[in-house]
């Protein structure tokens, strides 16, 4: 069965970086995007960061300019860099992959990570 392994979490100071990593354990294939997500205690699971197959980015509002996603499509394998890091990150985060088996239609499958925790102290 395949699963995501995310690793790089942990405790860290106001101001400083991580870098998150995600790779699959087996293989995966069509993957439409890949992405990070984080929930903080209390709080809904909220989309960081998007890398579609295309290369294209997106972002939350809150990390623009200080988190950065990039993939390794070979592995495949995707990663964020974390700069400038605030009280307010402070969450898990989970990666996730998009795939669509479909050939003639859309066949969308979601693969989840079981995350890793951020701890920003102030």
């Amino acid at each position: 069965q395949v699963q995501l392994v995310e690793s790089g979490g942990g405790l860290v100071q106001a101001g400083g970086s991580l870098r998150l990593s995600c790779a699959a354990s087996g293989n995966v294939f069509k993957i439409n995007a890949m992405a990070w997500y984080r929930q903080g205690l209390g709080k809904q699971r909220e989309l960081v960061a998007v890398i579609a197959s295309n290369g294209s980015t997106n972002y939350a509002d809150s990390v623009k300019g200080r988190f950065f996603i990039s993939r390794d499509s070979a592995k495949p394998a995707i990663y964020l860099q974390m700069n400038n890091l605030q009280s307010e990150d402070t969450a898990v985060y989970y990666c996730h992959f998009l795939m669509n088996w479909g050939v003639l239609k859309p066949d969308l499958r979601d693969l989840w990570g079981r995350g890793t925790k951020v701890t920003v102290s102030s």
